[in-house]
C-alpha cells in the first residue's frame, strides 16, 4: 500500500517483485519503491486502439529492447530503506540510480551506485556506457560524486570504507576512501598487466578482476593473468604476490567453497585451481594468511576439475574430475601443507605436494569401455602470421600414423584450455560432436585463432589454413578429404574460408553471417539489442562503422566473394534464431543458388540459435554425419 508519509506519486512495490530484507543488525529494512502507474483507460475498447510501436530516436533503448524488458520494467522498483528506530524512510535508488550496492550486509555507513543516466543511447554501438560513480550516505540518502564518465568496474569493500575502481581506459586500479574523501591510485607498483593480456577485440581489455576483500578491509586480493596479489587499499604497503605462477605459466583462480562468504578471513585456508598454460594440466593449491610464503599445490595432472564443495567442519573437498577419455566422476580429496605440524617451518617459501589424497566416489560411465573413443593432444605450428600457435588434435582410437585419415576442422576462437575436458557424445545443439567422429575414424582438429582488428576473415584463414597444412605435412591426413564445421562465429568463418581456398572438400556452417552490411543494422532478437556494437567493439572486430570503412565490410563479407566457391556447403539457419538474423542464411542460400553452387539450407522451425529440442539435435547429428561421410569417406549421398 502507499506509504502515508511518502510522496503521493510513490508506493511500495508488490512484495512478489522485491525481496524485503533486514540489515545484519536488524536496524534497517530494505524495500523497493515504484511509481504509481496511471489507471488503464477503459473508455476505448481494445479493438479500436491502434497496434503500433513508436521508435523514438531519443529513447534510451530501441523498441525491441523495450518490448523484451516490458514485463521486468513493469515490476521494477528502486531501493529504499526504513530506519526502524527512527521510523524514517528514504529512497536510495531511482531511474537515475537503478542499482545501489549496499555494504556490511546493510550495516554500512556508505553505499555506492553508478549512473549512466542521459548516456545510454551510445550503448547501441559501444556496447557500454560511461557512468558517474557516487558514494551514498546510508543514513540520509545524500549522494556525492566520486568520478564522472567512468568506464570500468567497481568493487566496494565489505565495510564500505573503500571503493576499488578499475579504469578500463587507464588500465589501472584506484581506491576511493570514504572517510578522507580522496581518490588515489593503488597497485601501481605491480609491473605486470592486470587486464587481459591477450585482448584482440577493438575495445579496452577487461580486468582479470578480484577475489574478495580481506577481513576488516585490510587488503583486497587482485588477479593478474597468472597470480594473485595482496593490495593495500591505502596505497602505502607494497603489493605482494601470494603465488608465483608467471614463472611457469601457471594460472591460479580462487575456488569459492562457501557461497555465503562475504570476505576472506585472516586465518582462512584458501583453495585455488592451478592451471598450467603450457601443458593444460591442473591441480589444487592452498594458501593461508598465516603463511607468508608462496602458494603450495599438488602435482598437476592431465585432468580438468570443477564443481568444488567443502565439508563444513573438515578440510575435505568434493569435486568432479574428468579428461577427454574419462567422463566426470565425483571425487573427495584433501591436501595439507604440513600433515604432522601445526606451524610453518622457518625459512619455507614454497611447497609442492607429491599427490592429492584422493578417493574416487563414482564410476558414472562404465559402458564407454565398449566403444571406440579416441585421444586428445596438443598440436603446435607456426601460423602464416609467424606466431607460434597451438590447437587440439583428436585422433581415432587405434590410430596408425602410416594410414591416411579424413579430417574435420572445427573452431570458434581459442579452445586450447579444453584439452582435458570430457565431451559426451550426446546430440549437440550445433557444435561438432567430436567423440562421435573420432569413433568413426575421423581426425578432428581444433585450431586456436588470433585476430587482427579490421581483418577477422583473413585472421581465420591465417590460422585455420596454416594449421591444416601443417597437419597434412605430418603424413597421416588425406589432403583431399578435409571438412570444415563451425557454428555462429565459427559459421561465419566457414563461410569466409570457402571463398578463399579450395582446400576443403566439404563445409558446414551453422547460423553464419554472410553480409556484414545488413547484419550491422540487424537485431539480436533474444535481447532486442542492435548488432552495431558487435562490429565496432566486439567479436566481429571490424573496429569502424560501415561509413568509415566500407572496404573492410566488403573484404570480410563472404557474400561479395561467393563466385569463387567450389566447396559443397550445408547451412543451418533457424527461423527463431535470437542471435544471428535468419535472413543471413537466406541471403547466403539464394546467392549461392543463383551462382549454381552446391548448397543446402536447414531451417528448423521455431528453433533458436542453438537447437533446443532433442529431436532436432538428433536430426542434425544424423544429417551432418551423412554429409561428411559422403564427401570425406565416399559413402552414398544422402537423399535430402
Amino acid at each position: 500500500r502507499c506509504l502515508s508519509d511518502w510522496s503521493s506519486d510513490v508506493c511500495s512495490s508488490d512484495l512478489e517483485n522485491y525481496n524485503l530484507h533486514f540489515s545484519k543488525d536488524a536496524k534497517r529494512l530494505f524495500l523497493g519503491l515504484a511509481s504509481i502507474r496511471p489507471v488503464k483507460d477503459t473508455t476505448l475498447p481494445d479493438f479500436e486502439k491502434a497496434g503500433v510501436d513508436v521508435w523514438n530516436y531519443k529513447d534510451d533503448d530501441l523498441q525491441p529492447v523495450q518490448l523484451k524488458n516490458l514485463d521486468k520494467d513493469l515490476k521494477k522498483s528502486y531501493l529504499a530503506v526504513l530506519e526502524i528506530n527512527k521510523n524514517e524512510i528514504f529512497q536510495l535508488g531511482d531511474e537515475k540510480f537503478p542499482e545501489v550496492q549496499i555494504t556490511e550486509e546493510g550495516n554500512g555507513n556508505v553505499f555506492y551506485a553508478s549512473s549512466d543516466f542521459g548516456k545510454r543511447i551510445a550503448r547501441q554501438w559501444q556496447g557500454f556506457t560511461l557512468s558517474d560513480v557516487y558514494a551514498i550516505d546510508a543514513s540520509t540518502g545524500l549522494k556525492k560524486i566520486i568520478i564522472k564518465d567512468f568506464k570500468g568496474s567497481i568493487y566496494p569493500s565489505y565495510t564500505g570504507k573503500y571503493l576499488l575502481l578499475y579504469n578500463d581506459k587507464q588500465k589501472a586500479y584506484s581506491v576511493y576512501n570514504s572517510e578522507s574523501g580522496q581518490l588515489y591510485k593503488v597497485a601501481a607498483d605491480i609491473k605486470v598487466p592486470l587486464c587481459d593480456e591477450e585482448n584482440d577485440v577493438p575495445d579496452d581489455p577487461n580486468p582479470y578482476g578480484i577475489i574478495k576483500w580481506v577481513q576488516d578491509d585490510k587488503y583486497v586480493l587482485v588477479y593478474d593473468r597468472y597470480d594473485v596479489w595482496k593490495v593495500d587499499p591505502n596505497g602505502k604497503e607494497k603489493s605482494a604476490a601470494i603465488s608465483n605462477g608467471r614463472k611457469d605459466k601457471i594460472e591460479y583462480r580462487y575456488i569459492n567453497i562457501d557461497k555465503d562468504e562475504k570476505f576472506i578471513a585472516d586465518k582462512q585456508l584458501l583453495y585455488f585451481l592451478a592451471f598450467n598454460e603450457k601443458n593444460k594440466m591442473s591441480g589444487i593449491a592452498q594458501w593461508s594468511f598465516d603463511w607468508k610464503g608462496e602458494m603450495g599445490y599438488n602435482k598437476l595432472t592431465k585432468n580438468f576439475y570443477r564443481g568444488f564443495e567443502k565439508a563444513k567442519n573438515d578440510s575435505v573437498l568434493i569435486y568432479t574430475k574428468e579428461s577427454f577419455i574419462t567422463s566426470p566422476n565425483i571425487c573427495s580429496g584433501q591436501i595439507k601443507l604440513f600433515p604432522n605440524e601445526n606451524i610453518i617451518p622457518e625459512g619455507v617459501k614454497e611447497i609442492f605436494f607429491d599427490s592429492l589424497i584422493e578417493n574416487q566416489l563414482s564410476n558414472l560411465n562404465p559402458q564407454q569401455s565398449q566403444y571406440l573413443w579416441g585421444s586428445a593432444e596438443l598440436f603446435k605450428w607456426k601460423a602464416y602470421t609467424g606466431k607460434e600457435t597451438e590447437g587440439i588434435l583428436y585422433k581415432p582410437e587405434n590410430f596408425d600414423a602410416k594410414k591416411k585419415y579424413p579430417m574435420i576442422v572445427y573452431y570458434y576462437e581459442r579452445n586450447n584450455n579444453t584439452l582435458y575436458n570430457y565431451q559426451p557424445p550426446s546430440p549437440t545443439p550445433s557444435r561438432l560432436n567430436i567423440p562421435l567422429f573420432t569413433s568413426r575414424g575421423y581426425v578432428v582438429f581444433v585450431p586456436d585463432i588470433w585476430y587482427t582488428t579490421g581483418h577477422p576473415g583473413k585472421s581465420a584463414y591465417d590460422y585455420i589454413v596454416s594449421g591444416t597444412r601443417a597437419l597434412i605435412k605430418q603424413g597421416f591426413i588425406d589432403s583431399t578429404k578435409i571438412g570444415l564445421q563451425g557454428q555462429s562465429w565459427g559459421g561465419y568463418q566457414t563461410a569466409y574460408l570457402i571463398t578463399q581456398t579450395n582446400l576443403f572438400a566439404a563445409a558446414w556452417a551453422g547460423a553464419p553471417v554472410v553480409n556484414m552490411f545488413s547484419a550491422y543494422g540487424g537485431i539480436r532478437w533474444e535481447s532486442g539489442l542492435n548488432r552495431q556494437m558487435q562490429y565496432e567493439k566486439s567479436q566481429s572486430r571490424i573496429g569502424a562503422t560501415i561509413w568509415e570503412r566500407p572496404d573492410l565490410y566488403i573484404e570480410n563479407s563472404p557474400l561479395f566473394h561467393l563466385q569463387k566457391v567450389k566447396t559443397p556447403l550445408v547451412i543451418m539457419s533457424n527461423d527463431a534464431d535470437g542471435a544471428v538474423p535468419w535472413y543471413q542464411g537466406i541471403e547466403f542460400f539464394t546467392a549461392m543458388r543463383r551462382l549454381n553452387k552446391p548448397i543446402w539450407l536447414l531451417s528448423y522451425n521455431g528453433e533458436a540459435h542453438n537447437l533446443v529440442e532433442r529431436r532436432n539435435r538428433k536430426d542434425i547429428q544424423i544429417r551432418e554425419q551423412q554429409f561428411f561421410d559422403w564427401l570425406l569417406k565416399g559413402d552414398k549421398p544422402p537423399l535430402w
